[in-house]
């Protein structure tokens, strides 16, 4: 798994087979807000937004801040991650 953090953007990139995914974010003090989660068709269905923020997770524990899920498939990913609980805000 090769999930990046591109600042210039904001946002966290996955490629895979040639094909992005990626989450768009904004960093504030200590909180992550995630602001949509995004797979090309190429990619849905094979795992590739859950591996996408499985990184993203592992890059806010390493930071240690919390991550505030505003887009629905990332408040639904981390709700089926409850060992994540400490990292929600």
């Amino acid at each position: 798994m090769n999930v990046i953090n591109n600042p210039t953007k904001s946002r966290y990139e996955l490629v895979e087979d040639g094909h992005m995914a990626y989450a768009d974010y904004h960093l504030y003090e200590n909180t992550l807000s995630i602001n949509y989660v995004y797979a090309p068709p190429e990619l849905r269905g094979a795992g590739a937004a859950g591996r996408l923020m499985e990184g993203i997770m592992a890059d806010v524990k390493n930071q240690g801040i919390k991550a505030r899920p505003i887009c629905g498939y990332a408040a639904s990913w981390l709700k089926r991650h409850p060992d994540l609980n400490d990292f929600v805000a």
